[in-house]
């Protein structure tokens, strides 16, 4: 019993750490991502995935380029 108990609530509770990639945070409205040289090369990409979601385009809103810091982005809806 605890065993499927265990299997059942495990996957949920991992689910709940898990974000759409790492890095990268956001809703329907816009999100930020982490800073890297990486990331910040992904930035457009990763904002323009996130927002298809929700039938929105992606606009890079602010980049600060230093570790810590992050890549700010607005979804909005086309004119």
């Amino acid at each position: 019993m605890i065993r499927k108990l265990l299997f059942a609530v495990l996957p949920v509770a991992l689910a709940a750490c898990a974000g759409p990639r790492a890095g990268l945070t956001g809703n329907d409205t816009g999100g930020i991502i982490s800073w890297s040289p990486e990331n910040q090369a992904m930035a457009r990409d990763w904002a323009a995935s996130h927002c298809a979601r929700y039938h929105k385009y992606a606009r890079l809103t602010s980049v600060h380029r230093q570790y810590g810091d992050y890549i700010a982005f607005a979804c909005r809806f086309r004119r």
